[in-house]
């Protein structure tokens, strides 16, 4: 079993990042760093969380190696946190350019991605949450990808953009790929790696869950004054 056949999109085995990374060879890295860019400026449905994971995993194993440990570690980071945050301000800019076009109502897969309900909804996480929705939507499939196109069509300024998805970003490549990094040693999930998709799971929830509990404890607040 795949790590992606249990995510509940059901992708095809081509986007399964064991196969990703292993089929690349050497140059795994920079096609994963392709891949993240790509997903965070406009294509949503590509596994970012879980290609993350599966990096640090790879890396802990050796198979990723620039020179000694340490500076696979870096390059690792680096790499990473560059694509992730250069493919937000692409999505940014694309958002600012031609956000409302892309978003018209159409027919076949690009409808499905592009639907204008996902604006929607995006809109409804940007007001609750603000500019903080640029680093916890970070941590969201989907959203994170959104969440960048929304700022660019309401024309946010670009100064705070960049500020709050830059923290977002060095936050995500980095909490995500070392948990794949210290995690993807234990034999079982070695052995296991579907058993990933959990721990990538609960990892992408933390920073909502923490929204919602904080949310909550406010409003009991108040209702008791």
């Amino acid at each position: 079993m795949t790590l992606l056949a249990l995510t509940p999109l059901l992708l095809p085995s081509w986007l399964d990042p064991e196969v990703i990374i292993t089929s690349l060879g050497n140059w795994a890295l920079w096609g994963v760093a392709l891949i993240i860019f790509i997903e965070c400026a406009i294509f949503p449905v590509l596994p970012g969380d879980s290609l993350l994971f599966a990096v640090g995993m790879f890396t802990a194993m050796g198979t990723i190696a620039y020179g000694g440990t340490w500076t696979t570690v870096a390059v690792v980071y680096i790499v990473l946190m560059i694509a992730a945050v250069a493919g937000n301000v692409a999505g940014y800019w694309v958002g600012r350019l031609i956000g409302p076009p892309l978003f018209k109502p159409r027919s076949g897969l690009a409808g499905k991605i592009f639907n204008p309900t996902h604006i929607d909804k995006t809109h409804v996480f940007f007001e609750r949450y603000g500019s903080r929705a640029l680093i916890l939507a970070r941590f969201v499939p989907l959203v994170r990808t959104f969440v960048t196109l929304i700022a660019g069509i309401s024309k946010m300024s670009f100064r705070t953009f960049i500020t709050y998805t830059a923290i977002g970003g060095l936050a995500w490549v980095l909490i995500v790929t070392t948990a794949g990094y210290f995690l993807g040693g234990i034999p079982a999930i070695k052995a296991n790696f579907e058993l990933a998709c959990v721990i990538i799971v609960v990892i992408s929830l933390l920073p909502m869950v923490y929204e919602w509990v904080k949310a909550r404890r406010q409003r009991s607040e108040a209702s008791t004054h």
